[in-house]
């Protein structure tokens, strides 16, 4: 009796753990994650109210509260950025904090570069591109402090420069080799 429990416990309990990555993709999906949550509350409520009214069954009253409990705390749906969301659209390595554009005549707004392997992109606040630069065009990063700030942010050239590729030193031919 005894190993037949305890091979049901740890098989209950290989269960819950195979569940749990589930209920967390679930809980990415803020209509999925609700609809589970007002199921849990509903089956939970009806498992309250219909035992005492048709059997006398405290014990599936109980586990009905607490279900009807646990749809009212569970905390709400894991909702993904958007930067995430386009980062991972772009195919961006990193996305690194680009300081302020200043169109002409407009006001200054935040800037998003996006570092990929292959392209640097520049976003706006609402994520429309401004510009893509591919990284095989960049031959030199710097940044320049002017009036107080950087025209480029430190770590954004830190983090192009780690895409950027450099090129092989070209060794000029000696006269030896070549006679």
């Amino acid at each position: 009796m005894g190993i037949r429990f305890r091979n049901l416990a740890i098989g209950a309990l290989f269960a819950i753990v195979l569940l749990v990555p589930k209920l967390l993709r679930l809980r990415r999906d803020e209509r999925a994650w609700t609809a589970f949550r007002i199921l849990l509350g509903i089956s939970g409520a009806a498992l309250v109210i219909l035992p005492l009214s048709l059997w006398n069954s405290w014990l599936a009253a109980i586990a009905g509260l607490a279900m009807f409990l646990a749809s009212i705390l569970l905390p709400a749906p894991i909702v993904a950025t958007r930067i995430d969301d386009k980062a991972r659209e772009l195919g961006a390595l990193v996305v690194v904090n680009g300081g302020e554009i200043q169109p002409v005549n407009a006001p200054a707004a935040a800037l998003q570069l996006f570092v990929g392997a292959d392209n640097i992109w520049a976003l706006d606040s609402r994520l429309q591109p401004l510009l893509t630069i591919p990284v095989a065009e960049i031959s030199s990063v710097s940044t320049q402090e002017v009036q107080g700030g950087w025209l480029v942010a430190r770590v954004a050239e830190s983090t192009i420069r780690g895409v950027m590729r450099t090129p092989l030193p070209v060794l000029p031919r000696s006269r030896a080799a070549g006679a």
